[in-house]
């Protein structure tokens, strides 16, 4: 089960490339972003871009600010084959995965960032994934998946996740662009505790 909250974009206002002032599931801390939808063109990407293959309707877009940072606090679950016990023996695994990406030959991008915390807050691991570069995307306009997984630190009960959306070069249009953000948790296998 993802326990990020409308990483793929669907819910909520959007569907242009107008920014917007609230995003379901997440906190707008900088800037604007902008939920586009995949058939509005204009070198937006589009479904005929590289992306996600079970792509839903829209995508984030860094919008018209120079930085866009959304943020979400996902608690993690306290009871089960994933819960705080489990947790604490080393007996969870997490995996962090999302389509980043931008526009053309140009570097806006996106970086996702997610950092466990214990009880008190304190951070006790990061996973980083992007920003995905020109290079990367071969100078196209579209989304590539990043991933990146490990086993939950002991100790931790919520993870932090924030999306950044940069814009590097001249112009009024931030066109770093994510989605499918998901944040599991497994059961890790044949872990010695």
């Amino acid at each position: 089960m993802n326990l990020v909250v409308n990483g793929d974009a669907e819910s909520g206002p959007g569907g242009t490339a107008e920014p917007v002032g609230t995003v379901t599931g997440w906190r707008v801390v900088q800037g604007a972003p902008a939920l586009v939808a995949y058939t509005l063109g204009g070198g937006y990407p589009t479904a005929a871009d590289p992306g996600p293959a079970r792509r839903g309707s829209r995508f984030f877009s860094g919008g018209t600010s120079p930085r866009t940072a959304l943020l979400q606090d996902v608690a993690l679950p306290a009871a089960g084959t994933t819960g705080h016990a489990a947790v604490d023996a080393g007996r969870v695994r997490y995996a962090v995965s999302a389509w980043l990406g931008g526009y053309a030959s140009q570097e806006d991008g996106a970086r996702l960032s997610v950092e466990f915390r214990d009880g008190r807050g304190t951070p006790v691991a990061l996973s980083v994934l992007g920003p995905v570069t020109a290079a990367e995307r071969q100078g196209r306009t579209g989304l590539l998946e990043r991933a990146a997984g490990s086993l939950v630190p002991p100790g931790a009960r919520t993870a932090r996740v924030l999306l950044v959306l940069t814009r590097t070069g001249g112009g009024t249009s931030n066109d770093g662009y994510a989605d499918g953000i998901a944040l599991t948790l497994t059961a890790a296998t044949g872990v010695r505790t």
